[in-house]
């Protein structure tokens, strides 16, 4: 049997367990309602596909005995993994996406609002930025926590698998150094589970451990001595993708430890030991750490439950994530009318949070807020002339920064965006929110998970 005739009789059993229709079946599972069509025409069916029907098939509770992984060999041509859609690693649209928003702006500034809601205490801040990106978020926290505490000890904690972010964070770090001395910044490539302890789970995997203490006291300085770690960036910082999840994971587990020499007494009692670093932080971002099509036992149960069981008394963790009910959306939704790439909201990630944390939840309140809070919007830099609705004559990078940030936003997968862009309506249909919004901006949503005081 063909890969599409496989999954075929897969998704008839499920829908008969669920007692859904077909058309309904494919819109739920993968916002695609002929999907069953296609697989009876004997359709191409890539592992993409195959892995997000299994995933709601199993978080249905519609699985048969045994899992559904690996129950279809031979799969035809497909997508390889490294070309399917991950919003925290897709390079382009990434660097083009945080060049032309507020978002990491915004999300910053909402971080350094929990922080300050935290119950700081001696000898240091401590914060941790899960899935640091670029740094963009991370060095505007750094500068508020400077404004707002200019003498107090940082501990910081950035999680970041691709070396290319790694560099980009760095590359945002040297006047850290130069401002605020006392800043211990620690950069790890661990898991979510594994990165605020600074230590790998399993007891047999060695861990590259680098310690650089910066000399001088400019920012020029600091900077020559950060630029000098791309060669160790380029040996340890290597990853794969994973065959299962299309995910990129650490070939080899790596902390780089970054502080100046001249402060070494003073955060002496701050600085971790190989496998022996603490994880209490006063505040812990999360924001759009997964992918939207990931199950909610995944999203809670490998990142989120983790994260908050690394906070400290009185400590806070932020989670965000897309929302949708934008401009943004209506692009999308013109050209791929069933589209509906949020899956969970708040609630229900902080009910399988609280669930996947067994008897400790009773430790952390759960704060999900209410929707003038949980909400926000951030804009697409755009100048008020470029989207005039008077102006027949939108600039074509303006459309195209625009249609950039609403599908990649909306994690519109490669293939599907090539096919759409072999025609003239997406642009059109770009053009057309512009005008009507004077603008494009877009929803996230937060959600709070707060630590009990001992």
């Amino acid at each position: 049997m063909t890969a599409a005739e496989i999954l075929l009789e897969q998704v008839r059993d499920a829908c008969a367990k669920l007692g859904v229709a077909p058309t309904t079946f494919g819109r739920l599972a993968v916002n695609d309602g002929k999907l069953v069509g296609r697989l009876e025409q004997g359709g191409r069916v890539t592992r993409s596909t195959i892995e997000r029907v299994h995933r709601f098939i199993e978080e249905k509770g519609a699985a048969p005995a045994g899992s559904l992984h690996g129950t279809i060999p031979g799969l035809e041509p497909n997508t390889p993994p490294e070309h399917a859609f991950r919003f925290f690693d897709n390079r382009q649209k990434y660097q083009m996406f945080v060049g032309t928003s507020s978002e990491k702006q915004v999300i910053a500034d909402l971080a350094l609002d929990e922080l300050e809601r935290a119950h700081l205490k001696p000898p240091a801040i401590r914060i941790f930025d899960g899935g640091a990106g670029d740094g963009t978020a991370l060095a505007r926290m750094l500068r508020g926590i400077h404004r707002r505490h200019p003498s107090a000890p940082i501990y910081a904690v950035a999680q970041e698998v691709s070396m290319e972010n790694v560099r980009l964070t760095l590359d945002k770090m040297h006047d850290r150094f130069q401002e605020h001395p006392a800043t211990l910044l620690a950069v790890t490539n661990l898991r979510y589970r594994e990165a605020p302890w600074l230590k790998p789970e399993r007891s047999d995997v060695p861990l590259v451990w680098h310690e650089v203490a910066l000399t001088g006291e400019s920012a020029g300085e600091f900077e020559a001595q950060i630029e000098a770690l791309t060669p160790f960036l380029a040996q340890n910082w290597q990853a794969r993708i994973s065959e299962r999840s299309g995910n990129p994971i650490y070939l080899q587990p790596t902390a780089l430890l970054i502080y100046r020499a001249d402060q070494r007494f003073l955060i002496e009692p701050l600085l971790p030991k190989a496998g022996m670093a603490r994880a209490d932080f006063d505040l812990i971002l999360v924001s759009h750490a997964w992918s939207a099509q990931a199950s909610l036992a995944f999203k809670a149960g490998r990142i989120i439950a983790p994260l908050t069981r690394a906070l400290g008394p009185g400590g806070r963790l932020l989670g965000v994530q897309g929302y949708g009910h934008d401009p943004g959306m209506e692009i999308v939704r013109t050209i791929w009318p069933d589209e509906d790439p949020f899956q969970h909201e708040r609630h229900q990630l902080l009910r399988e949070t609280r669930r996947q944390l067994g008897a400790a939840a009773a430790d952390y309140r759960f704060h999900a807020l209410p929707p003038s809070r949980a909400i926000f919007r951030y804009d697409m830099h755009a100048l008020p002339t470029e989207t005039d609705p008077g102006d027949a004559k939108i600039p074509i990078s303006t459309l195209f920064a625009a249609w950039n940030a609403a599908t990649y936003v909306a994690q519109i997968e490669d293939p599907r965006l090539a096919a759409a862009m072999r025609e003239e309506a997406y642009l059109d249909a770009t053009r057309a929110v512009l005008r009507r919004h004077r603008g494009l901006w877009f929803n996230d949503e937060m959600f709070v998970i707060s630590k009990r005081e001992e």
